[in-house]
């Protein structure tokens, strides 16, 4: 039997009300499993009250209780970690180590909100002139809200509102319609934390929802992770309207391979990070750039005989490399991008289309796929595909395998494999992209840096968590003070004594 979800408004789990739902499928299966109310503008207004009506006195808890809050949460996803992994599973597709990690990521933002007492510490100055004294202090925007997509439904939340209501803000998420399930436990979970109702609030939905987030007065500040186009209407809409956004957005992350490069390492690196969770990440690594067609040809010979080892299998079989991507819409779209880059005239090596398990024929299964002599003026190079499909774009110098991540409008992540320091040095400082790895092929930083992006990857002036979140989910407030003069032998100032 099919279930139907809800929101979670002020503690509780609450129906739907618009009439609208959308289907949440098992993309092991293609079958139906639940369906996900869509929210009108007055149910998301309803949850924007309860949250408004939480923040004052979330706001005013002091940040060390706040702190507490995180901690009990943090040992709550620890203890329910298989749970939240196999639910995620379920609704997402990728395979349930994957789900860990999904989970694992956001739990580490988690683990850095933990230390919100010392992060939201403000500055002071003492004689900043004849008896003046500085000061600052970061304090809460309010009502805030984070919209988020498929592919992460644990981390990219808790990247959100970990950091937002360890400020003391109250939170909406807005997650995506295609795997909503975890968010609303999330929210279940925080509070069994200790967190007060109306703190933490999940609305799903679609356009509508996120309009009237958009639109909403007492919405102060919006985040998103999503795509290129939505995050600029997401950028622009938000501010039109006086909100504080951050909007991060596609992105198609290269590999720079030099000629001195560990090829097993690249090799091992490549198959996780272009093929992992069926490509399904913003950070995953869908562009070889080999340095020099002798380098192009090893890396080409020792991937193809890789490549065809991988297992594609359901989300829940342990020995399986990747499961089904996220929609029958979605397999439609990066199986039509294969034949794009084939009929631009790049040479298809490994073709992983008409993939099908037996007992799971209508699943949303894409074999692994290869592309060699894709060149920077093909549509499917410059568009992302977000599957599993890696397109190798040959050059013959650093310079101009360089240039191709700079070049591109996408600026999210890049990664260059060599033993070479000075090269990798040159390369880190001078490429067009926000985040760089360094025989590290998928380089997300850990929580307390940020992340994001540069051009069509990030609609935005702060990056996701570490210390510039805590900038993005508060406003400074400084303080300029003296005091008149005065003697301490006034009785009208006492010294506390012991007696």
């Amino acid at each position: 039997m099919t279930r139907e979800l809800s929101h979670y408004v002020n503690g509780e789990a609450v129906s739907g009300k618009s009439g609208r739902f959308s289907d949440v499928y098992d993309p092991n299966t293609g079958i139906v499993q639940a369906k996900t109310p869509l929210a009108s503008a007055v149910e998301v207004s309803d949850a924007v009250a309860a949250a408004q009506a939480a923040f004052p006195a979330w706001a005013a808890m002091n940040p060390q209780r706040r702190a507490r809050v995180m901690f009990r949460f943090k040992d709550l996803l620890e203890q329910h970690m298989d749970e939240l992994a196999e639910l995620l599973s379920s609704e997402h597709g990728k395979v349930v180590a994957d789900s860990r990690g999904d989970v694992q990521r956001g739990m580490e933002v988690i683990e850095f909100a933990c230390g919100i007492p010392h992060l939201q510490k403000g500055e002071y100055t003492e004689g900043a002139g004849p008896g003046i004294d500085v000061y600052s202090m970061h304090q809460p925007l309010g009502v805030v809200a984070g919209i988020t997509p498929f592919n992460f439904p644990a981390m990219i939340p808790m990247w959100m509102f970990g950091v937002a209501i360890a400020c003391g803000n109250t939170f909406i998420i807005k997650p995506s319609e295609k795997d909503p399930s975890v968010p609303l436990r999330l929210a279940e979970l925080f509070l069994e934390a200790g967190a007060p109702k109306g703190v933490l609030n999940v609305i799903n939905g679609d356009k509508e929802a996120v309009d009237a987030l958009l639109e909403h007065p007492d919405v102060k500040a919006i985040s998103f992770v999503g795509s290129s186009d939505i995050a600029h209407y997401v950028s622009h809409t938000g501010a039109k309207h006086g909100k504080r956004v951050q909007a991060m957005a596609g992105a198609k992350n290269h590999g720079i391979i030099l000629p001195d490069a560990d090829m097993d390492q690249v090799v091992r690196d490549f198959l996780g990070a272009a093929f992992g969770s069926a490509g399904e990440r913003c950070m995953a690594l869908p562009v070889a750039v080999p340095v020099g067609d002798a380098t192009a040809d090893e890396f080409i010979a020792r991937m193809v005989p890789e490549i065809k080892k991988l297992k594609v299998g359901i989300s829940t079989d342990s020995d399986a490399h990747y499961g089904p991507v996220v929609s029958a819409a979605h397999k439609v779209r990066v199986e039509n991008y294969i034949a794009m880059c084939e009929e631009e005239g790049g040479k298809l090596l490994v073709d992983g289309r008409g993939l099908t398990l037996q007992g799971h024929e209508n699943g949303f299964f894409i074999g692994p796929t290869l592309f060699d002599h894709v060149t920077a003026d093909m549509r499917s190079y410059t568009d992302e595909i977000f599957g599993p499909v890696l397109q190798v774009v040959r050059a013959q110098t650093l310079e101009e395998a360089a240039a191709l991540p700079s070049n591109h409008q996408y600026g999210n992540g890049v990664a260059i494999f060599t033993r070479n320091g000075l090269a990798a040095r040159e390369f880190a400082a001078k490429v067009q992209v926000g985040m760089v790895g360094i025989n590290v092929p998928i380089p997300v930083p850990v929580a307390y840096h940020t992340f994001g992006g540069w051009k069509r990857s990030a609609f935005a002036d702060t990056n996701q968590h570490g210390t510039e979140g805590v900038r993005f989910w508060t406003k400074i407030k400084t303080v300029t003070q003296r005091w008149p003069d005065g003697s301490v032998d006034d009785q009208s100032f006492i010294i506390p004594t012991m007696g």
